[in-house]
């Protein structure tokens, strides 16, 4: 049994499977929407033998562990889908766990800002939205109101969401992981599932390697690899997962204390993605971005990492070419963006006009999971699939959970788990 805090404990347990693991429920995908749900279960009902496999050597070690640490509030997400009503739940969720667990955290609160008349308008469709979704004491303030809030700072108009926070998302997810085990969970890493095949009343789960997992039912969270999880099970290939490489600028420590909280632009509706905007971290850096540019591998955080088959996949795919078609210009300033850091400089100053170059230097990236379509929209909800026959009956698939999904993962897991009880008839309590 795992002792709770063991860090080197929950990354190196049961680290091969071997050919005798056998499960009632296993989780496929060690990120934090995985972890959640594999707790999850575990909260119901300790008569289930479950398991989770991992393919990395730790947990945690891509999307959840390459992004920004923000507990949104529900602002952006289109009122009546699944992803605005569980930010809202996840995030209230998110506060009363880490208070439970005492896990730090902080509300630093939230400026979307607006800087002329058109930004405004925009900020009132928001401030609409962000009423819609239940987004909790929200407030419009004016010039002033800014200051107030972020002295460095200028705006004409802005919405304050005073319950957006930061936290180490990593860490909230190895505690998911943490108190699963402790419940009697199993942790397998080093476990690259690549092979699914249907065997008497249930599963079973093939490494790279040759380990096998057997199971009767499946719950598939894996991020980045979604789309070909689920062709392995039989399940129809769409949404494709498209890779987004986040890339984020540093702002030096001295300028870092003049922000206290996140400052975002009012999004322009004409483009897929928020903009730059500045962040802080639980370790008192702030971040400024991300922009956003095509991967040229899933796990491609640099320029220099290329994959020929994400590559191709994606080259291959007409809905990519659709979207190049409707966002050329945008796409062309962002890779630029990427080359040319300096080019962030005169966006930044909009809203802190102290920030120069020199106060500037190239951080941290991310890989965003992007679903798409065939007709080149990018999916905007969760979406939960299963497939059909023997096999894919048997298999649950999470398939698109980018941000907000760390805010969301216990909001997230709550519905899986339901949904497990309707679809598997399994009856947890």
């Amino acid at each position: 049994m795992l002792c709770r805090g063991s860090l080197r404990n929950i990354r190196n347990l049961h680290s091969s499977a071997g050919c005798g693991s056998e499960y009632d429920i296993v989780v496929v995908g060690g990120g934090i929407v995985g972890l959640a749900v594999a707790q999850e279960i575990t909260n119901r009902s300790n008569a289930f033998k479950v398991g989770l496999l991992e393919k990395e050597n730790e947990l945690a070690t891509h999307q959840t562990g390459h992004n920004s640490g923000v507990i949104h509030a529900g602002i952006y997400y289109k009122p009546g889908s699944v992803m605005a009503k569980l930010c809202v739940e996840g995030m209230k969720a998110t506060y009363s766990y880490c208070d439970q667990h005492n896990i730090p955290y902080k509300k630093v609160g939230k400026l979307v800002v607006a800087t002329n008349d058109l930004e405004e308008q925009r900020l009132m469709d928001l401030w609409e939205r962000a009423n819609k979704n239940g987004v909790p004491d929200i407030e419009l303030v004016d010039s002033s109101g800014i200051k107030a809030r972020e002295p460095a700072c200028v705006g004409t108009k802005a919405i304050w969401s005073p319950h957006t926070g930061i936290v180490d998302w990593g860490r909230v997810a190895r505690h998911y992981g943490t108190v699963f085990q402790s419940r009697g969970g199993k942790i397998h890493t080093n476990f690259e599932a690549n092979e699914f095949s249907a065997v008497d009343d249930g599963v079973k789960i093939t490494s790279q390697q040759g380990e096998e997992v057997r199971c009767k039912y499946v719950i598939a969270c894996t991020g980045l690899y979604s789309d070909r999880t689920a062709k392995l099970t039989g399940c129809d290939p769409e949404p494709k997962i498209v890779p987004f490489r986040g890339e984020y600028l540093l702002l030096s420590p001295e300028k870092s204390k003049l922000i206290n909280g996140n400052i975002y632009p009012v999004p322009d509706p004409r483009f897929p993605f928020l903009g730059v905007h500045f962040t802080p971290r639980m370790n008192g850096e702030v971040w400024l971005g991300p922009n956003a540019v095509l991967a040229f591998a899933r796990e491609g955080y640099t320029w220099g990492k290329f994959n020929i088959r994400d590559l191709s996949e994606v080259l291959l795919y007409p809905g990519f070419y659709r979207l190049a078609g409707k966002y050329l210009g945008y796409g062309l300033d962002q890779m630029l963006g990427s080359i040319f850091i300096n080019r962030a400089v005169k966006e930044l100053k909009k809203y802190v006009p102290q920030v120069e170059a020199s106060d500037i230097c190239r951080g941290p990236a991310g890989v965003r999971a992007q679903a798409m379509n065939t007709a080149g929209d990018l999916v905007g909800d969760f979406i939960f699939s299963s497939g059909e026959g023997e096999l894919g009956s048997r298999i649950l698939h999470c398939r698109n959970a980018p941000s907000p999904a760390a805010t969301s993962s216990l909001a997230i897991a709550h519905m899986v788990v339901d949904k497990m009880e309707q679809q598997f008839n399994i009856q947890f309590k």
